[in-house]
């Protein structure tokens, strides 16, 4: 037991070992890939968005072709300067794209919302008739006493 608690103590030291040196040996120059975002793939994005009447940016059909080159761009630029995807670089990219163009938009797509009627009303009715058939019933027989021991 011993034994096998000092060889992981021995793998925890070389993973924390090497997590502090591969990042000197990565290729990825994240100040560069910072600006190269910035530069190529937002100046493209708000060229496309200012393009966009300002009342379709929270409409998705709209924006979705924008949003997925902006997404594409960002990994692109990544997979040439050897840079990791997605990143904390990325991460507040998008964060701040969202800060700045969708910060307005509502939820709708995604909030929960009553189906519609057509769906909804046989399972309140079917429930219902039921429940009247039963006391219906219930009352009928309960008035009939000829048949009871």
């Amino acid at each position: 037991m011993a034994l096998e608690s000092a060889s992981l103590l021995k793998a925890g030291l070389v993973l924390l070992m090497a997590a502090q040196v591969l990042p000197s040996l990565s290729s990825c120059n994240r100040g560069f890939y910072e600006r190269m975002i910035n530069d190529l793939c937002l100046a493209k994005f708000k060229f496309d968005m200012g393009a966009l009447d300002q009342g379709l940016w929270c409409s998705w059909p709209d924006t979705t072709e924008i949003y997925e080159g902006l997404t594409n761009c960002t990994f692109q630029v990544a997979l040439r300067v050897d840079c990791f995807w997605p990143n904390q670089i990325v991460d507040r990219f998008f964060m701040q794209i969202h800060r700045i163009y969708f910060h307005d938009c509502a939820l709708t797509g995604r909030l929960i919302h009553d189906p519609p009627t057509s769906i909804l009303a046989p399972f309140i009715a079917v429930p219902v008739l039921v429940t009247l058939l039963m006391t219906a019933l219930v009352v009928w027989r309960s008035k009939r006493t000829e048949g009871v021991l």
